[in-house]
C-alpha cells in the first residue's frame, strides 16, 4: 500500500493522503516541499534555542547535497525520499531534517503506520512544525500505542498556538476516549483474504453486481515512475457468494479502462444499466486535481462510451460513488471547496429529465475535518462509509449512518471489522450476512487487499413462526376428504382480522403468525356450517441465541373440518346432561351450549330447532313434560348468550324417538338408555347469502 487511489495504500482514486486536502489522484499529498519554519517555536527543543535550530537547519539547506536530497521529495518522489534521506540518517542518525522528511514520506505515501520513530526524533531535535504531533499522534495510534499518542496531545494542545490545529488534537484525545466502548461492539464475523483475487499489488475498492465481483487493481506494466506504482484498472470476476472462480478473472473493456490512466471505484445503478466509475490521475504534479466521475449507459444490451459527469468539481478529486436502492441518488467523496475539511461525502439527484445535479453535502454529523469516503447504501438504506475523522482504531475505519426519524446517529463497525489500519470499501453481497471490503491490515498479500466477510452473529439470524393447516369436509360415514374454495380468516383473540386466504385444490392454506399470541382460525364456505379453531404460540418461543442457521422456520399445523348445512339433519350434543327429573342447565351442560352459541354466532343465516329426548323409563307424558322444560331451558340459556329468539324453536319429544329398541317393559342398561337422552339441533331454515 503505497497511495491512496488504491486508497488503503495507494486506494485508487480514493483515497487522499493523511488528513490532506492537496493530494493526487494516489491520494498522495502534494503539498509544498519547504521545510516548515514558524515564528514561535511550538515544542521547546530540549538542546537548542529556536534561533540556533532555525539557524542550523537554513544552513544545512543551503548545502548542494541537501538541496539535492529535498528534489525528490519536492517533485513527490516519496519513495526515493525515503532512500536518500535514509542514507543521511546513516552518518546523522539524530537530525531532526532527516528523521522528519523521512517521516513525511511515509506519511505521505499512507505508511504512516513507519513514521513513528522518525517523527520522535525529529520532535526530540527540537524541529519545529505546527502539524509535526498532529502525525506523530496518529501514527502511535495506528500501531495501537493509544496512550502514548494520549500523551502527546495532551502535551501539544498546552503549547500549540494555531487554533484550528489545537481543535484537531481536542477532537483526536475525545476520539482515544471513545475506543474501550469501540473495543466492546464486537460481533461473530468471520474475515478472510480473498486470496484469489490479490496479489502483491493494490487490489480495493470491491462492488458485488449480479453475481460478479468488480473490483480496483494495479496490474498494468506501466508504473507511477515517481511512487514505483502500477497503474489500476477495473476487473471484474464471477463470484459465487463470496466464492469468487478466479479463472473468470478479466479486464473490463477499453470504455472503462485507458492505459497509462488509474480507473477504479464502481457502481452500477439497481436496473444495471448505468454505471459510474471515478477516472483520472496522470503521472504529473497535478495529476492529483483531474479524478472526476464518468458514466456510461447501456443501449440494446451495450455498454456506450463513458462521459464525465456534470456533478464533478474543477480542480478536486470525485470518486468513490454508490447508488441508493432506487437509483435516484447517487453517493460520491470529493474534496471540494466548501466541505468540512479533507474529503467529504455528497450526494447528487436525478432529475425529471436524468440529469444529474443538486449535488449537497452530508453535512457536519458524517462529515469530519478529515476523511470521509467510499460511501455504500445497504438494502435496509443504511449508509456505510470509511473515515478517519470519527472515533476509530488507527487509519481508516468502516462506519454505518442510520437515520432514525430525522436523527443520524455514526456508528463504528467495531474491531470485528476494523483494524488500526485502512479498513474501507464495504460492500454486501447478501445482506445483512456476508460482504466485501479493503484493507492494507498487516497478514494481506502485499498492498490493499480485498476481504470477505460473514457476519454469524445471532441477532442478525431471523425466525418465522408459520401456520399451515387443511381444510375438511366431514362425510356421512364420518371419514374426512379435502374441502377446497373455503375461505380462511387469521383472527387475534379479541376478533381482530389479521389476515385472510381462499384454499386451492388441496384445500391448504398458510399463515404468519408471532411467538406468545393465540390467534383463532375460522373457514367458511357457502352451503357449510362455518367452523372455528383456537390456536396458540404461547410458550413455542426459540430464544434469538440458540438460533443456528440464519432463516429458521417454525412451523405449526391445524386443521378446519367443516359440516354441509342439510335442512331437517339432526346433530347430536354431546354431553348434556341434566339431573335426573329435573331440566335445570348444570355447568357442564354450560360448557356444550357455549359450544352452540359459536356456531349460531358464526352462522347468523340459519334457524334450528333445539329437541330434547328421554329414555323410556317414567311416565310417557311426565317425559314428553319434561323434555319440552328441558328443551325451553336451553334454549333460553341460548337467549341470555345472546342468540336471538327469532332464531330458536324448543321442542320436547319425550320417549316418541328412541334411537334404539329400550322401548317400555324392556329391558335395557344404563348405557342404552343413556343414548336415547339427548339433546339434538337442527337447521329448519338457511338462508344462503
Amino acid at each position: 500500500m503505497r497511495n491512496w487511489i488504491k486508497f488503503s495504500g495507494i486506494i485508487l482514486f480514493a483515497l487522499l493522503a493523511a488528513c490532506q486536502s492537496s493530494k493526487n489522484f494516489l491520494g498522495v499529498d502534494s503539498s509544498p516541499a519547504t521545510p516548515p519554519k514558524r515564528t514561535n517555536q511550538n515544542t521547546p527543543p530540549p538542546t537548542s534555542s529556536v534561533g540556533a535550530l532555525s539557524t542550523n537547519l537554513e544552513d544545512e539547506l543551503e548545502k548542494p547535497k541537501e538541496i539535492k536530497i529535498k528534489k525528490s521529495f519536492e517533485n513527490e518522489n516519496y519513495n526515493q525520499a525515503i532512500i536518500d534521506y535514509k542514507e543521511e540518517l546513516k552518518s546523522e542518525p539524530d537530525s531532526p531534517l532527516y528523521n522528519y522528511f523521512v517521516a513525511e514520506s511515509y506519511r505521505k505515501t499512507n505508511r504512516i503506520y513507519e513514521s513513528s520513530p522518525y517523527y520522535a526524533k525529529a520532535i526530540e531535535g527540537g524541529f519545529a512544525d505546527d502539524e509535526m504531533e498532529l502525525y506523530y499522534a496518529q501514527s502511535l495510534k495506528v500501531n495501537q500505542k493509544y496512550e502514548e499518542a494520549k500523551s502527546v496531545l495532551q502535551k501539544y494542545i498546552q503549547y500549540a498556538q494555531v487554533d484550528r490545529f489545537v481543535e484537531r488534537a481536542k477532537t483526536e484525545l475525545a476520539n482515544l476516549d471513545k475506543l474501550d466502548s469501540l473495543q466492546l461492539n464486537v460481533r461473530n464475523i468471520d474475515v478472510e483474504n480473498a486470496a484469489a483475487v490479490n496479489t502483491e499489488n493494490a487490489e480495493y475498492s470491491p462492488y458485488f453486481f449480479n453475481d460478479e465481483l468488480y473490483f480496483s487493481a494495479g496490474r498494468e506494466a506501466e508504473q507511477f515512475e515517481r511512487y514505483g506504482i502500477p497503474f489500476t484498472d477495473l476487473y471484474k470476476v464471477k463470484s459465487n457468494g463470496l466464492k469468487v472462480d478466479a479463472a473468470s478473472l478479466e479486464k473490463l473493456s477499453s470504455i472503462f479502462n485507458e492505459d497509462e490512466i488509474n480507473e477504479g471505484s464502481i457502481a452500477f445503478s439497481p436496473d444495471g444499466n448505468t454505471v459510474v466509475f471515478a477516472k483520472g490521475n496522470t503521472d504529473d504534479k497535478k495529476g492529483r486535481l483531474n479524478i472526476d466521475l464518468f458514466m456510461s449507459t447501456k443501449r440494446n444490451g451495450e455498454w456506450q462510451a463513458a462521459s464525465i459527469m456534470p456533478i464533478n468539481s474543477p480542480d478536486a478529486w470525485d470518486s468513490s460513488p454508490s447508488f441508493s436502492q432506487d437509483g435516484k441518488t447517487l453517493y460520491f467523496s470529493s474534496d471540494r471547496p466548501g466541505g468540512f475539511g479533507g474529503a467529504d461525502i455528497y450526494r447528487a439527484k436525478l432529475n425529471d429529465r436524468g440529469r444529474w445535479g443538486d449535488v449537497q453535502n452530508m453535512g457536519p454529523t458524517i462529515n469530519t475535518t478529515e476523511e470521509e469516503m467510499f460511501p455504500y447504501v445497504s438494502p435496509d438504506n443504511k449508509l456505510y462509509f470509511s473515515s478517519n475523522g470519527h472515533a476509530g482504531f488507527g487509519m481508516l475505519d468502516v462506519f454505518v449512518a442510520i437515520n432514525s426519524g430525522g436523527t443520524i446517529t455514526i456508528q463504528n463497525m467495531g474491531p470485528s471489522i476494523n483494524s488500526s489500519y485502512d479498513d474501507f470499501g464495504l460492500v454486501y453481497s447478501d445482506f445483512p450476512f456476508e460482504g466485501f471490503f479493503s484493507s492494507n491490515r498487516p497478514g494481506g498479500k502485499g498492498d490493499d487487499d480485498i476481504y470477505t466477510f460473514v457476519d454469524n452473529s445471532s441477532d442478525l439470524k431471523k425466525i418465522e413462526y408459520v401456520l399451515s393447516g387443511t381444510t375438511y369436509q366431514l362425510n356421512d360415514d364420518s371419514t374426512k376428504s379435502i374441502l377446497a374454495d373455503v375461505k380462511v380468516r387469521l383472527m387475534s383473540k379479541d376478533n381482530q382480522l389479521i389476515d385472510d386466504q381462499v384454499t386451492g385444490r388441496g384445500g391448504s392454506f398458510q399463515f404468519k403468525v408471532d411467538p406468545e399470541m393465540e390467534y383463532i382460525v375460522i373457514g367458511e364456505k357457502p352451503n357449510f356450517f362455518t367452523n372455528r379453531v383456537i390456536f396458540s404460540t404461547i410458550g413455542e418461543l426459540v430464544r434469538q441465541e440458540d438460533l443456528v442457521e440464519r432463516f429458521t422456520t417454525k412451523k405449526f399445523e391445524t386443521s378446519l373440518t367443516l359440516d354441509a348445512i342439510v335442512l331437517e339433519k339432526t346433530i347430536v350434543l354431546q354431553n348434556i346432561y341434566y339431573d335426573l327429573s329435573k331440566f335445570d342447565i348444570r355447568d357442564d351442560a354450560a360448557l356444550e351450549l357455549d359450544k352452540l352459541v359459536q356456531l349460531l354466532k358464526d352462522n347468523p343465516n340459519i334457524k334450528i330447532e333445539l329437541s330434547s329426548h328421554t329414555d323410556s323409563r317414567a311416565d310417557d307424558d311426565f317425559n314428553l313434560d319434561l323434555s319440552e322444560k328441558r328443551a325451553q331451558s336451553a334454549v333460553r340459556y341460548l337467549i341470555l348468550k345472546g342468540i336471538s329468539q327469532n332464531r330458536l324453536v324448543a321442542k320436547g319429544y319425550g320417549e316418541t324417538r328412541l334411537i334404539n329398541g329400550c322401548t317400555n317393559d324392556v329391558e335395557c342398561s344404563e348405557e342404552e338408555h343413556q343414548k336415547n337422552r339427548r339433546t339434538e339441533f337442527k337447521v329448519i331454515e338457511y338462508q344462503n347469502n
